[in-house]
């Protein structure tokens, strides 16, 4: 099998499971508490070191907020069935990196790796996703080049890959929207903000040797479980988050 084959069939097969990456990495976090403390003996320096490493993951849910609210109905999306496109993405995030959703998924394992204080999980965090979501973008960039072609080549030609050139960016062609926003990634917003609430639990059993909730981090947690619920509920079950294709392209 040729390299190029090897390299699309393992993006096809990562792109329907990609979801999963984070319960791949887990064992590795739950592992990383082990010695774990409080940075200096204080609390008040852990806590500091929450908010930090929560913001950094926080970028990257305000970064995919941003790109499914400007993007039109039938690309970005979450479907893991198979690639869909519509029409090219080439302005807003994706005038300046050619995968913005990927490099907020990163942005997000990587808060979660550095709450943690060890220095091999972080690293071994933007590893897996570089070989992860490289495979995945491969994929992507056969498909798209294959139904756009040389609108693709040219886009792709000017964008970098990797790591955002903020001189190339354009506005989104789009205006923002709240319900595109919502409908698409509540799932990313309750799953962060409950994560943190976890993961202050976990250091502060580790810490403390005694299973305490934060008040903060234990209504913050409450609050992403009803956020989810209601906005589950509304997506399944009415039309308030519903968007009209037609004005979204």
């Amino acid at each position: 099998m040729k390299l190029q084959e090897h390299f699309s069939r393992a993006g096809e097969f990562l792109f329907r499971w990609r979801g999963h990456l984070p319960l791949l990495l887990l064992p590795l976090v739950l592992l990383s508490f082990r010695d774990f403390g409080y940075p200096g003996g204080s609390p008040r320096l852990y806590r500091i070191w929450e908010f930090v490493c929560f913001g950094v993951s926080m970028m990257g849910v305000a970064l995919r907020v941003w790109v499914s609210g400007t993007v039109p109905e039938g690309t970005s999306g979450r479907n893991r069935r198979g690639q869909r496109a519509d029409s090219l993405n080439t302005s807003g995030a994706y005038s300046v990196l050619r995968h913005p959703l990927y490099f907020g998924n990163t942005l997000i394992a990587l808060g979660v790796a550095l709450f943690t204080r060890t220095w091999y999980l972080p690293v071994i965090v933007l590893l897996s996703c570089l070989l992860f979501y490289e495979r995945i973008a491969f994929r992507e960039e056969e498909f798209l080049e294959g139904k756009f072609g040389e609108e693709f080549r040219g886009w792709a030609e000017g964008t970098p890959a990797v790591l955002p050139n903020l001189k190339v960016y354009r506005p989104p062609s789009l205006p923002f929207s709240w319900r595109s926003a919502l409908r698409r990634e509540f799932y990313a917003i309750s799953e962060v903000v409950l994560a943190f609430s976890v993961l202050d639990i976990l250091g502060r059993l580790s810490a403390e040797g005694r299973v305490r909730t934060d008040p903060l981090w234990g209504a913050l947690g409450f609050a992403a479980v009803v956020f989810y619920l209601s906005l589950m509920f509304l997506k399944k079950r009415t039309a308030v988050l519903d968007v009209n294709p037609q004005a979204r392209r």
